[in-house]
């Protein structure tokens, strides 16, 4: 799971969520050989990126083998800013599953969000039926060391 970004004619660049969708995510996660399900993020949910915003408008039926097959405004043409950037969660327990679980999370649970890997991240606690993120004063290796012990 994380932020969608693309490679084309030498840079990086991010997705505009304008009609962004779960059917874009689906062909996301085949592309990059993931199974779960797919569910599509808006609103920089994994953070804001930087650089080009290469694709707008982007809307696939879901049957696509890669995003470039899928309908979506040229490369490059755009009308939106980083804080509308596309993500996708390729995770197997996304949905339902995990609306019960954090329903049900102890006061004090950590994870990580946003990450490349599963081990990484930006880490979040629930407290009182929410998560929140944590604040980055007095943060150590020692702190890192607990939050990976927890988890």
């Amino acid at each position: 799971e994380g932020r969608v970004e693309v490679y084309h004619d030498g840079k990086w660049g991010t997705i505009c969520d304008d009609q962004w969708d779960d059917r874009d995510a689906e062909v996301v996660c085949r592309q990059l050989g993931l199974s779960g399900t797919p569910k599509a993020l808006s609103w920089a949910h994994y953070g804001q990126g930087s650089g080009p915003i290469l694709l707008d408008e982007v809307q696939c039926s879901g049957n696509e083998l890669s995003l470039d097959q899928c309908k979506k405004s040229d490369w490059g043409q755009q009308n939106c800013d980083h804080i509308e950037d596309a993500g996708v969660s390729c995770d197997p327990f996304t949905g339902t599953e995990v609306q019960l679980c954090q329903s049900y999370a102890v006061e004090g649970t950590v994870r990580l969000v946003g990450g490349r890997s599963p081990g990484e991240g930006r880490v979040e606690v629930y407290y009182n039926g929410d998560w929140g993120t944590v604040c980055d004063d007095g943060w150590t290796d020692l702190s890192a060391q607990v939050v990976c012990r927890q988890l």
